[in-house]
């Protein structure tokens, strides 16, 4: 059980333990070790056990953790237990990878609508789901009970999507258009920057090739 409220920083790394843990059982790994498990994920191993101490442990000393069992309660943790009903927002390329991704479906996100505004896309169907009018939507929203929305639009659209899923209830976004949605307390974002990470990559590229040096000058005064 929990102790406490859980750290943003144990949130996050909650989905990459399931993750390796999921591939671990995969290949038949029954057991592994805090230290085993650290080698694997680059995490160290006080740290792992901290982490799963915030939710009761697991682990046994001696023995270490059972994989299938812990994957089980990390599942069990992160909510992956249950369905989520979900709607999706820009039928675009991104938008129609997501609605495509079949993994969704396996870990219980049911995609059962699918928006857009643009009329040579509207009635078109991915993977049996028809496109349809935005306009629909608040409609579609009172008479289904959606648990997330996945906005894929443009950015200038972004903003005026989230205000509109907000509106019909919706408390839960998961927005790809380059650019941060803002929503009202109670209402949990999660805003995704493709590029962010390729933006690392290049930066490391190119520090390693020697383009650049990492040198951190003392801060002046108001900055």
């Amino acid at each position: 059980m929990r102790k406490d409220k859980v750290s943003e920083a144990v949130i996050r790394r909650l989905p990459k333990y399931y993750r390796y843990l999921m591939e671990l059982e995969r290949i038949g790994v029954e057991r592994i070790s805090s230290q085993e498990l650290s080698k694997k994920m680059g995490i160290k191993a006080t740290q792992i056990r901290q982490d799963l101490n915030c939710f009761g442990g697991f682990g046994q000393q001696g023995y270490g953790y059972q994989v299938k069992m812990l994957k089980k309660e990390i599942k069990d943790i992160i909510g992956l237990n249950r369905e989520y009903r979900v709607i999706l927002v820009g039928a675009g390329n991104i938008g129609q990878a997501l609605a495509n991704y079949i993994g969704f479906e396996k870990e219980g996100f049911n995609i059962v609508g699918i928006f857009d505004v643009n009329p040579k896309l509207i009635g078109n169907t991915i993977r049996s789901k028809t496109i349809m009018d935005i306009d629909t939507l608040h409609t579609f929203a009172k008479q289904n009970r959606i648990d997330l929305c996945i906005i894929t639009t443009p950015k200038e659209n972004a903003q005026q999507i989230a205000d509109m899923v907000i509106g019909v209830g919706i408390k839960s976004i998961w927005n790809f258009a380059p650019v941060d949605v803002e929503a009202r307390k109670g209402v949990f974002v999660e805003n995704v920057h493709l590029n962010d990470s390729l933006y690392t990559l290049v930066y490391r590229i190119n520090e390693q090739e020697g383009m650049k040096k990492r040198e951190c000058l003392p801060a002046k005064g108001g900055e």
